[in-house]
């Protein structure tokens, strides 16, 4: 785990879609939304973002083992679009926002996440929405050990 650290984020164009079930949807929706920004020639302008709605350890292991999770993946897109067939054009709102890198396979991210959640309850801060997972490398092209994980969190 890198250091934490608190970052402002500015907001952000993307094209994204939303289901219910578990976490095991995110690579399929990640390239069903991938396939559309190809075929529409749309430009992406940054790596993909997975949008966590489930904001404690224990509501995301409860929601991922009952397939209740409000799961939402978004790439970033540069210029305007328009979205269709499940998949929305919109804004990702920025702020502030406490963020560190997980390295490894997204199977061992929660003593990074378990860290960070002691880190921020011991600066007095809460949480103050949806978690964000940013993917900057490609699983399918990268070790599993050099998986990288950006964690954001938004904070009050």
């Amino acid at each position: 785990m890198d250091e934490i650290t608190i970052v402002d984020l500015p907001d952000q164009k993307v094209l994204g879609m939303t289901k219910k079930g578990n976490y095991t949807l995110i690579p399929q929706m990640l390239m069903t939304v991938y396939e559309f920004t190809e075929k529409k020639k749309i430009a992406i302008a940054g790596p993909p973002v997975f949008v966590c709605h489930e904001t404690s350890p224990e509501s995301v292991k409860e929601a991922n083992e009952k397939g209740t999770a409000t799961v939402e993946i978004a790439w970033p897109i540069a210029g305007a679009a328009k979205g269709g067939r499940g998949i929305k054009a919109y804004t990702l709102p920025g702020g502030k926002m406490v963020r560190t890198i997980h390295r490894g396979p997204y199977e061992t991210c929660e003593p990074t996440y378990l860290k960070l959640f002691a880190w921020i309850a011991e600066k007095g801060l809460t949480i103050s929405g949806p978690i964000r997972e940013v993917y900057p490398n490609d699983p399918r092209t990268v070790k599993p050990e050099e998986i990288l994980t950006e964690i954001y969190v938004p904070v009050k």
